[in-house]
């Protein structure tokens, strides 16, 4: 039904006539004139108060952009470590189980793309390793990663993830930033943005490239974007420790005297230049590094680790050079948030073409799916349950996480699978997390996510929630714009929260 506005009689004048000539109001005019004002006051108020809410930007003091700031309402967890598995590992052979799969094995997909990613589609193919069931939760998990698969019942799996992307550079920038394109700030400088550190002699934000090399979208993946360059996280590794730090060559007296001396001119410096707050961060930078000459080599020395503990992160292993440097780094990753580092991103995979580096299967994906997960599985899962036994999961959230997932048939002509941006999976545990559930699913064949559909916005509200922060109002104005690691989207997936 339509409802048109109620025409006025031409007899009677308006109150709007009546101000316009300057005349009088009656009883009615005033009341609904007043109404109307208050209205707006409040309606004004309200946008006001959301404006403020959102975009008010945060209050950093660039002498100690990394000192604690409050999170929005209390945070569950006070670290996070992300275990990024650069690639796309296929979900099919490792958290999601599709029987059906292994029963349409080597038939064509009925009404299935005809090409895809990387050329023409070939037919279905069962799982490359076998499932089992696990734990009190029943979890089926692939052979392929027998150590994590001990570990569901502490995990909560989000079986129903989608990208943006179906290309490995913008769908690892989609993951890390919310944004397929470059330019934007990574989880992790967000994070170190909104809540600084509780460590003042290490970096907010370090990330360890994998031991052959650095992702295909490379520092894109812990960069700042627009926000303050302090916010960048620091790439280091057991293998490679901070590049420039050492001051070689020089005794540690002299080294401390000299660096007491820059300290006093950096304080007069400022003192002349009170309001010049790049100069500050500057200043605040070169003390950080200087204070990080004494804790990072202690940090990085692992000498002082019990051999049961290399051993049981396979950091000692003599057949597996790679697999043993991983170890290292999952140790490193440990130790940092032992300091109260805030945010630690740990890569599995390198950038290569063909999957020899990473988890890209396109070719021979079993062959070159053994080499990455000898490499990933028990480190990872030694972290995991070291973080538990020292009581470091109750206040460290550890996110496993990939750019997208694979499609359920092979390539034409090949022993792989394409690129898939529509169903895929990534977990987390720790504090926070309800353990042992699974949450959303893909179709019987694993190619399309169907309920509970969950973009990769979700899954970073969630991380940021877990932490105190609202993904709403974690925002910085950038080209008259606030922006906000979620873009415009994003819920949180209370469902895998405790």
């Amino acid at each position: 039904m339509r409802h048109e506005l109620p025409r006025t009689s031409p007899s009677a004048p308006t109150a709007a006539t009546r101000r316009a000539a300057g005349g009088w109001l009656d009883r009615r005019d005033f009341f609904g004139a007043t109404a109307g004002g208050i209205g707006s006051i409040a309606l004004a108020s309200l946008l006001a108060g959301d404006r403020a809410a959102a975009s008010e930007p945060l209050a950093i003091d660039p002498t100690r952009p990394f000192a604690p700031r409050p999170s929005h309402f209390p945070m569950r967890a006070k670290n996070v470590i992300v275990i990024f598995c650069a690639g796309a590992v296929s979900q099919l052979e490792t958290w999601d189980y599709k029987p059906e799969l292994i029963k349409w094995d080597d038939k064509p997909l009925p009404g299935g793309p005809a090409v895809t990613f990387q050329g023409p589609a070939g037919n279905l193919a069962r799982p490359q390793y076998r499932f089992r069931q696990h734990g009190q939760s029943g979890k089926w998990v692939s052979d392929l990663i027998p150590h994590l698969a001990e570990l569901t019942d502490d995990i909560a799996f989000v079986h129903s993830l989608t990208s943006h992307s179906n290309t490995h550079g913008p769908a690892e920038n989609f993951l890390s930033t919310g944004f397929v394109l470059d330019g934007f700030p990574s989880l992790g400088s967000w994070v170190t943005y909104g809540l600084g550190s509780e460590c003042q002699d290490l970096p907010a934000y370090v990330a360890i490239p994998d031991p052959r090399g650095v992702p295909q979208n490379g520092a894109n993946n812990w960069g700042p974007g627009f926000l303050p360059a302090a916010f960048q996280g620091t790439t280091m590794s057991s293998r490679d420790p901070i590049r420039h730090l050492s001051a070689t060559g020089v005794e540690p007296a002299t080294d401390e005297a000299a660096r007491k001396l820059l300290h006093d001119l950096n304080l007069r410096h400022g003192a002349q230049h009170p309001a010049d707050e790049k100069l500050a961060a500057r200043i605040a930078s070169y003390e950080l590094a200087a204070r990080m000459q004494l804790s990072v080599p202690e940090l990085n020395d692992l000498s002082s680790e019990p051999a049961h503990v290399l051993r049981a992160y396979g950091a000692d292993d003599p057949e597996n050079d790679d697999k043993a440097a991983f170890a290292r780094n999952c140790i490193l990753a440990r130790r940092l948030v032992e300091r109260g580092v805030r945010f630690v991103q740990l890569f599995n995979g390198a950038y290569a073409s063909g999957g020899k580096l990473n988890w890209d299967g396109h070719n021979a994906l079993k062959e070159q799916y053994d080499v990455h997960a000898a490499i990933l599985d028990q480190p990872a899962a030694a972290l995991i349950r070291d973080l538990k036994q020292r009581g470091l999961l109750d206040e460290t959230l550890v996110v496993w996480c990939t750019e997208f997932g694979r499609m359920p048939f092979f390539q034409k002509g090949a022993q792989g699978r394409d690129h898939n941006p529509d169903g895929f999976t990534c977990w987390m545990t720790g504090a926070g997390v309800k353990p042992g559930v699974s949450h959303g699913e893909t179709d019987e064949l694993g190619q399309r996510a169907i309920r509970d559909v969950r973009p990769l916005y979700d899954f970073n509200a969630t991380i940021l929630h877990l932490l105190g922060l609202d993904h709403e109002r974690l925002t910085f104005e950038h080209n008259g714009v606030d922006r906000r690691l979620t873009n415009v989207e994003g819920d949180v997936i209370h469902e895998i929260l405790s």
